[in-house]
């Protein structure tokens, strides 16, 4: 009987998911695959020289994260930077198929829609090509952005910010961010990156690898996890650090309560592309529908443990969510 009811407890969660809306705010990028094979070798230079067979788009970055809450039930909407080019117009394309809310996106001269080209024989990934400004934004730009922001922050339920460090995310961003979400009675989380040394005061969660965890703590790769994620708790001033550790799960810290860990589900790690993206989507839908941080963190921890199954930048559908929640 206390296996149903806990059962019965996920899936009205992840059933809650359903008309919650998110607002998620960072680097948007667009993802690019092209599939070939490889039959032999250069005679200009000791490369492989692929024979194409095939190219596909996805959704990357931020735009990964707002797929990845649709998929999961729930919606999006994306603000942040691309540019009016052919990148820029595939990727608004992408968004209307996936159901995503684009009106937070902000289109600049002189801004190239940030793509990764990755070419791949068979399941071997050859060479991959960026294409990308990374640097800071201009005031006008930064405030037209916060602009929108302020516009849409009465919809939604909660903000997620994905900093990848192409330079959307700055101290003042997350600022401004978190005094908003404050005042309107919403929450925010942050996916931080190791290139980016900020502090998130009275952010909701920060969901850190452990690479960006030790990064941000200054700390060798001796310490142990709960000496970094106390310390980071402290350092950041946010209410909660959800501390991803590949293999090893993941460990939620909260300011006055012990470390509360999670093991793996991955049956299979295939690709871990985009994993990030589904655990902060996860754990901002499952605040979003009344979750505990504990909870929150379980689920997103299931959604991971299913999207490292498969190849590229992928999501979790609120099936297979469910499906993962049903063979522990």
């Amino acid at each position: 009987m206390k296996k149903i009811n806990s059962q019965k407890k996920w899936q009205d969660l992840v059933s809650g998911f359903s008309g919650k809306t998110i607002l998620v705010i960072g680097d948007i990028m667009l993802d690019e695959y092209i599939w070939g094979e490889v039959e032999r070798i250069s005679p200009e230079a000791p490369v492989p020289v692929v024979r194409v067979t095939s190219e596909s788009w996805v959704l990357g970055g931020a735009a990964n994260v707002a797929n990845n809450i649709c998929s999961l039930g729930g919606r999006a909407v994306l603000a942040g930077m691309i540019g009016p080019d052919p990148a820029g117009r595939r990727l608004k394309k992408l968004l209307r198929h996936s159901k995503i809310d684009g009106r937070g996106l902000v289109a600049e001269r002189g801004r190239p829609t940030i793509t990764k080209s990755r070419v791949l024989a068979g399941h071997q990934q050859v060479v991959r090509i960026d294409k990308e400004d990374s640097s800071s934004l201009k005031k006008s730009e930064s405030e037209r952005l916060l602009r929108l922001v302020r516009e849409l922050i009465n919809e939604v339920e909660g903000i997620v910010l994905e900093d990848y460090a192409k330079g959307i995310v700055s101290q003042e961003l997350v600022d401004e961010l978190s005094r908003l979400a404050r005042g309107k009675g919403r929450f925010l989380v942050v996916d931080p990156n190791q290139k980016n040394v900020f502090t998130y005061r009275d952010v909701m969660l920060v969901t850190p690898n452990r690479k960006e965890a030790l990064s941000a703590s200054g700390m060798n790769r001796e310490a142990k996890v709960e000496a970094i994620g106390r310390g980071l708790l402290k350092q950041w001033g946010c209410r909660a650090v959800l501390l991803t550790l590949g293999e090893d799960g993941m460990c939620l810290f909260e300011a006055g309560k012990k470390p509360h860990y999670i093991p793996t589900v991955a049956r299979e790690v295939y690709d871990v592309s985009g994993a990030g993206d589904t655990v902060v989507s996860t754990a901002a839908l499952a605040l979003a529908s009344g979750a505990n941080l504990q909870e929150a963190a379980h689920l997103a921890n299931c959604a991971a443990g299913v999207v490292v199954g498969k190849l590229g930048t992928a999501t979790v559908t609120r099936d297979e969510l469910l499906g993962a929640l049903d063979w522990q």
